[in-house]
């Protein structure tokens, strides 16, 4: 009981709707991370102020307070951890949870009670909600009776859920006893004092003109304030929450003048239907800032002492990312030991038709500019090294595949032979698995096959098996045109009783020449290099017949075929995969598609494949009505019978 509890299904409750995460509870204090990685909180014993227990639907909520005046609240548990989590708050944090009940009668009326910075409505003494004044941007008087609250936009608020909380109004009557006012203060002016709001209006920071973000794409201005940032474009207007940044990536470009700041987010800030968990923007790597910085002489010596400067000159990306990890307390991770070939940070490669770099970090891969993708190490199961089955300019290209636990795949394709030794060394070193090619082989069969960069003429074991394949398979296709040419004696026009001959025995002499024809074949294929050129084959009735039958028209009575689950998905997200790539080719579009149905699990597959499977049993009966149509009876047959 003192080791602590861990809870596997625990969801933090926010603004946004709830993220599910693992939660442990023991007597340093209370840690949850969410599901897959991303956002953390940890909440030392010495800074919990309160703990509450309150009933939800079909389930048991924790509220937990803390000296820097946050709130989480915390969903899932059962009634029976309730007592066991009551008596360990008691014996290790030496605090007493505190019991309350939800009002669930739906009235609109009761009491507002103010404490610190969250805003409790009770009905009849239960609680029917309460707001964390925190996100509360401004307050507008509205009559002497009317208070208005509007939340900060929030736009990572609304990435789990479809609405998200921006206004509230109270109406406060003047027979009220709780909030008294006089003609100088109405009673709605009384909760606007009691909340000290901020007006959320504050000069920011530090501000950043100009900025190229490549993700969501456009040029904005940067902002930065004390208790979140915001992007301002031409056309679109981001206000992100601090708290909502999980870590900062410095990343420089290799023989370019340009250096990646890679804000990661969770939830991800989303516009329109599509979200961005990945802010990626693009600086001018030699481009020298001045800057000096808004904050006030009690915040500097107090919060930010040690940390900030009040000015600062220097590269523009230092300056930015210094400023952000202060002021967002969010840490910033750089490119770590690997070096490619040309002596970089990253390997130029392809995602999902978008080329781009990638990265291999300390702890994980990061894909830059589009899509972004970063990769966890821990996420993953295995790695594997393919390389390309056809000759030419490809011969000095591979592919790297990554394969995650959840059973999703990421393939980075056309990277540099050489920088294969690099990347193996690399990948070796952080023990991950390595899987040969075509099979789980041990590491040294890929370096058997990849080892020699230099050496272009080297044999290949897996190239060379493929191209055995594919000669294999030309030649079964060869033999199959060349013996109807032999039972075509030669081009030559065949007689009209031949095809109508049944014989037995001519079918299978038939037979047993051809098979004779394909062992001879087989036993010398160098000499089929000395053969002529092969003739097309002469327009007899038979080859007639033949492209008779590949021209014939479709009935335009025929039902229309079955569609397929990936079909049907397809029409649901091609318009999406249009604009999120704009100008996308059209062969591009299948692939984008293609990538998407393979990572959606069995249970969104599930939808898809229930049309597909009505779809289908429609077709059965469609196809069976038309191949056998009902014809009316005949009467009159029975009687013509009987007479004769």
């Amino acid at each position: 009981m003192t080791e602590g509890h861990t809870f596997n299904n625990i969801s933090l409750s926010g603004r946004g709707g709830t993220n599910p995460g693992l939660l442990k509870i023991n007597s340093g204090g209370i840690q949850w991370k969410k599901q897959g990685g991303g956002k953390a909180v940890e909440v030392e014993k010495s800074h919990i102020v309160d703990l509450i227990w309150m009933k939800v639907p079909r389930t048991n909520q924790l509220g937990v307070k803390t000296t820097d005046g946050l709130y989480y609240k915390f969903i899932g548990f059962r009634d029976q951890d309730v007592p066991s989590l009551t008596s360990f708050f008691k014996s290790n944090f030496d605090k007493e949870p505190e019991e309350r009940h939800l009002s669930v009668t739906g009235r609109n009326w009761g009491e507002v009670d103010l404490n610190g910075n969250i805003l409790t409505f009770s009905v009849a003494t239960k609680q029917a909600f309460e707001v964390s004044l925190a996100d509360v941007s401004q307050t507008q008087l509205q009559g002497k009776n009317d208070v208005v609250l509007e939340f900060h936009v929030d736009d990572t608020a609304g990435a789990n859920e479809k609405d998200s909380l921006m206004e509230i109004s109270f109406h406060v009557p003047t027979c009220n006893t709780q909030f008294v006012g006089d003609e100088n203060c109405p009673p709605a002016q009384a909760i606007i004092d009691r909340a000290d709001v901020d007006p959320g209006v504050a000069e920011a920071v530090v501000t950043f003109e100009g900025i190229a973000v490549l993700t969501p794409r456009g040029r904005y201005t940067v902002e930065l304030h004390l208790s979140f940032l915001r992007l301002v474009g031409l056309a679109n207007d981001f206000k992100i929450q601090y708290s909502s940044v999980v870590r900062l990536f410095l990343l420089p470009k290799s023989s370019q003048p340009h250096t990646f700041v890679v804000i990661s987010l969770d939830p991800p800030i989303r516009k329109g239907q599509t979200l961005y968990p990945h802010i990626v923007m693009q600086f001018e790597t030699d481009s020298v800032v001045e800057s000096e910085l808004s904050i006030s002489e009690d915040l500097m010596n107090t919060r930010f002492k040690d940390k900030l400067e009040r000015s600062y000159k220097g590269l523009i990306h230092e300056v930015f990312t210094t400023v952000m990890r202060w002021l967002s307390g969010a840490k910033i991770t750089k490119p770590g030991k690997f070096r490619s070939s040309q002596d970089g940070f990253a390997v130029k490669s392809s995602l999902k038709a978008e080329d781009g770099v990638l990265y291999p970090l300390e702890k994980g891969f990061f894909f830059l500019p589009k899509p972004p993708t970063l990769i966890l190490h821990d996420e993953i199961e295995y790695v594997e090294f393919e390389r390309h089955s056809s000759g030419g300019a490809n011969m000095h290209y591979f592919d790297l595949l990554i394969r995650l636990k959840t059973d999703h795949e990421h393939l980075f394709r056309n990277i540099q032979r050489n920088e294969y030794h690099n990347l193996y060394t690399f990948i070796s070193s952080k023990g991950l698995k390595i899987m040969n090619l075509g099979g789980s082989g041990a590491a040294k069969g890929v370096t058997a096959v990849l080892g020699d960069n230099d050496d272009d003429d080297a044999v290949d074991p897996h190239l060379e098996r493929i191209r055995n394949q594919e000669a294999a398979e030309s030649d079964e296709e060869d033999e199959d045109f060349v013996g109807g040419e032999d039972d075509d004696d030669g081009g030559s026009p065949t007689d009209d009783s031949g095809e109508d001959d049944s014989d037995a025995s001519q079918g299978s002499d038939e037979e047993k020449e051809k098979s004779v024809k394909k062992e001879t074949k087989k036993e010398a294929p160098s000499s089929s290099k000395g053969l002529p050129p092969k003739r097309k084959p002469v327009a007899t009735e038979e080859g007639s017949s033949k492209k008779k039958k590949q021209k014939k028209k479709k009935d335009p009575n025929a039902p229309k075929g079955a569609m397929t689950g990936f079909m049907f998905f397809s029409q649901m997200e091609r318009d999406n995969v249009k604009k999120t790539h704009p100008g996308i080719a059209f062969g591009d579009v299948a692939k984008v598609l293609g990538e998407q149905w393979r990572e959606l699990s069995a249970e969104e597959k599930e939808p898809y494949e229930a049309k597909a499977q009505v779809d289908k049993k429609r077709y059965k009966d469609e196809i069976s009505n038309y191949k056998n149509p009902q014809q009316p009876m005949n009467i009159d047959s029975g009687n013509d019978s009987d007479s004769n």
